[in-house]
């Protein structure tokens, strides 16, 4: 019991996903970074996003009269009906899945303000909040049903449409790229336009944490936005959006896809033959397509490796290898080490090996990917070392931590074969 206790009150104060840590730092109503209350009055967009993301957000209250009940509807799936690309992208996509087994079992070893806390970014809006405080059976949950346009699993949607797009009733995105109708039966009454859907700092409400922060070894555990401000693609006024959201898309990927993750590097690979039969391999891994550092959080890892390969392609040795990550401990309060390729940077890996007999060998230069490694560190160590958890709770955990070993992925970057 004595250890379950204590790793109750660590993932309690800790949140694991770092969500209190961030929080904490805010009251009721405070406005987050980099959005700045002096800087609103001169700069358009950063007033919008001082209003449209207040913390907490309020509820919605009652929908206009007028609004059908598939308008008044917060449901993504209502959403869709309209909206059906960007429906289908965001269901493909890790926003409609910020409310998972790896947050789910922590929930009951919280208490409800400290769940608030962790939802501002995984389940913002305040009827979500409402569901989940009934399925916890906390305090604050209310004894009258829900209204009809919050639909019961609306918390589990995570970041849903309405968070980002809904406040009031009202809908909002960016301007619309084609003349929209002057029909008056515009459903929910058409939408307000606002450049800020295409500005970083509308995703760097929750990929930033303010300069009060926390920090370990002088650096803010998320820095996000502060390293796309001093990277070239942000330097040159390349949005989040404009790789995250290519043409509009409600993708959102990111260190999760492999194709998007390749895409931020470059590499190169060269094979030097030195006498005695030996040669010498060098690559260089360049990140030009980030626009952060890579990896920009402290979850992933990312291992390169140079492998010698046979005419069949089977590994048969490696050369050398590199961890690229920020590695911090489990409860988030030390820096092991940090190895990230900053943007515009580049890596060396490099290595002697015997030239092999026979023709069709080549050396590769691979990167195996992990994007939940400090989740799955941490999911390990629960299994292992929390007593007390409810079947339920195990259950989500050992789910959780299959999801972040069944993300793991390699990518072969270059490869090169070897001549005399």
């Amino acid at each position: 019991m004595k250890k379950f206790v204590v790793w109750a009150a660590v993932v309690a104060g800790l949140l694991i996903v770092s969500a209190v840590v961030y929080f904490s730092y805010f009251s009721a109503g405070a406005l987050r970074s980099p959005v700045r209350m002096s800087a609103v009055q001169s700069d358009p967009i950063g007033a919008f996003l001082a209003r449209h993301w207040v913390y907490p957000l309020p509820p919605e209250g009652a929908p206009p009269k007028e609004y059908t009940a598939l308008e008044a509807s917060l449901a993504p799936e209502s959403c869709g009906q309209c909206h059906v690309k960007q429906y289908r992208e965001w269901r493909s996509s890790l926003h409609s899945r910020t409310v998972g087994p790896g947050l789910l079992w922590q929930l009951p070893l919280m208490d409800q303000q400290s769940a608030n806390r962790c939802m501002r970014c995984h389940a913002p809006l305040a009827e979500q909040k409402a569901l989940m405080a009934t399925e916890y059976g906390w305090s604050s949950a209310s004894s009258r049903p829900h209204p009809s346009y919050v639909p019961a699993n609306l918390f589990h949607e995570g970041l849903a449409c309405a968070a980002c797009h809904v406040r009031a009733h009202r809908r909002f995105g960016p301007p619309a790229l084609t003349p929209v109708s002057a029909s008056n039966h515009l459903a929910h009454d058409g939408f307000t336009p606002s450049l800020a859907f295409e500005d970083s700092r509308f995703c760097a409400v929750c990929h930033q944490f303010p300069e009060s922060g926390t920090r370990l070894n002088g650096k803010l555990l998320e820095n996000t936005y502060n390293e796309w401000c001093n990277s070239g693609p942000g330097r040159a006024g390349q949005s989040c959006q404009s790789c995250h959201m290519p043409d509009r898309r409600h993708l959102w990927r990111g260190i999760h896809d492999p194709v998007m993750t390749a895409h931020a590097l470059t590499a190169t690979l060269h094979l030097t033959v030195l006498n005695r039969g030996r040669v010498w391999a060098e690559a260089k891994i360049t990140n030009t397509g980030a626009g952060h550092d890579f990896p920009t959080y402290v979850v992933p890892e990312v291992v390169f490796t140079l492998q010698l390969t046979d005419p069949h392609g089977r590994s048969k040795g490696e050369i050398a290898r590199t961890i690229v990550e920020r590695r911090v401990n489990i409860d988030l309060t030390k820096e092991e080490f940090d190895t990230r390729i900053r943007s515009g940077e580049s890596r060396i890996l490099e290595g002697e090996f015997r030239r092999p007999v026979g023709i069709g060998w080549s050396v590769a230069l691979n990167m195996a990917v992990s994007p939940g490694a400090h989740y799955e560190r941490v999911f390990q160590y629960a299994l292992k070392h929390t007593a007390g958890l409810t079947p339920k709770s195990r259950r989500l955990l050992h789910e959780a931590l299959r999801q972040v070993k069944m993300a793991h992925y390699d990518v072969t970057l270059a490869r090169t074969d070897i001549h005399d």
